[in-house]
């Protein structure tokens, strides 16, 4: 019986055994068993137009960058050009006008903010009103005692005096409403017209630009582009220079207008008024009227490119032709009243002359003095002899 049970004993500890390492072995050869090698898919290159698509960084960007190309870009050039003086000169000289250029046209496209309701200029408007009024006061005074020299009764000259000075009044205080309304609805044209020749402004001065910025197109070498480049940056800085003082000069004039205003009183200084009211308007005039000239650049822009020597030619001529025409509004539009009243004037002198000479030299005139003058004789003549008897 022990037999037994040891017997029963080991075969149970060898079968328990047996259990135990089959998952060890099983695992160990499920271990041992190859592994497949993974497969890494091949890059292949995929059609594109973008040559900058294989790169990466900063490198691209410089790569897009290049391809795209803008307008404002100056253009490679020669490397051995910096080595000659008088090139770096005429390429200073170019990218100068450039610039002048650019601060043109962003002058014809924005209009200048004159706003004659604002709390500070009405404020020194008040201050120069106040000190106006002495003079003011002193011309009146002035006006009707000259009015009483000449012989007119005094309480003529002093109502006459009243009516003018009420119109000083009133002309100095709506000044400003009506410079307000009159800068707003000009300013409101304005961009009107530039939004409607914007396009051809545009081709007009990048055209420009370039021809400027290339340089080799003009011809004559380096000293040509320096001539054009100095000529265009005093043109078009002439230009801009208005376009940019308008609201100064705008501001300036409306304040010093309240001085000239106190000449209403007396009818003698109401041509200095007049001459006054010219150039304010004149003032006005000047940027619809740039706008206006510069929009006829399309029309002077030939297709041909900006290696076109007509692009430089047009563009200063454009450039000149808007200058002139401000200078003679600034010549004509103040003295316009002064000229008409003064060719009525001698139109009427001249006619009264004519008359005159036509009465004097007329045969009938003639006649009428020989028979004044023979009827003299005769009564002289008369007179004598009744003396005698």
């Amino acid at each position: 019986m022990p037999a037994s049970r040891s017997l029963a004993g080991r075969a149970t500890a060898a079968l328990a055994v047996a259990f135990l390492g089959a998952p060890f072995l099983f695992a160990s050869r499920a271990q041992a068993a190859p592994t497949p090698a993974p497969v890494t898919p091949t890059p292949s290159p995929s059609a594109s137009d973008n040559p900058c698509a294989l790169i990466v960084g900063e490198a691209r960007d410089l790569c897009e960058k290049g391809q795209s190309g803008g307008a404002d870009k100056a253009p490679l050039t020669d490397p051995t050009a910096s080595l000659d003086p008088l090139t770096s000169l005429s390429r200073g000289f170019a990218d100068a006008a450039v610039t002048t250029l650019d601060y043109l046209s962003k002058a014809v496209k924005e209009t200048a903010d004159v706003d004659f309701t604002n709390m500070e200029f009405l404020g020194r408007y008040a201050v120069v009103f106040a000190a106006s009024t002495v003079l003011t006061l002193l011309l009146w005074l002035l006006a009707v005692a000259k009015r009483a020299i000449r012989g007119v009764p005094l309480t003529t000259a002093l109502s006459e005096a009243i009516g003018f000075l009420w119109l000083t009044v009133l002309a100095s205080a709506f000044t400003p409403l009506i410079l307000y309304t009159v800068v707003n609805a000009t300013d409101a044209v304005t961009e009107v017209i530039a939004s409607g020749t914007g396009q051809q402004t545009d081709v007009f001065f990048g055209s420009f630009k370039q021809a400027l910025q290339k340089g080799d197109s003009i011809g004559g070498g380096p000293i040509m582009l320096i001539i054009v480049s100095l000529v265009t940056v005093i043109a078009a800085g002439v230009l801009y220079l208005e376009l940019f003082l308008r609201a100064v000069m705008l501001y300036v004039g409306a304040l010093l207008g309240v001085v000239v205003y106190s000449g209403l009183v007396d009818k003698n200084m109401w041509g200095h008024v007049r001459r006054w009211a010219g150039i304010m308007i004149a003032i006005i005039m000047v940027k619809p009227v740039i706008v206006i000239v510069l929009g006829l650049a399309g029309a002077l822009s030939s297709g041909t490119g900006p290696d076109s020597f007509s692009a430089v030619v047009s563009g200063l001529a454009i450039i000149l032709l808007a200058i002139f025409a401000s200078a003679m509004i600034y010549r004509f539009v103040p003295g316009f009243g002064d000229e008409i009243a003064a060719s009525r004037n001698n139109r009427l002198h001249r006619a009264g002359e004519n008359t005159a000479a036509a009465v004097i030299s007329s045969p009938a005139s003639l006649v009428s003095q020989g028979i004044k003058t023979h009827s003299s004789r005769g009564d002289g003549g008369g007179g004598g002899q009744a003396s005698a008897a």
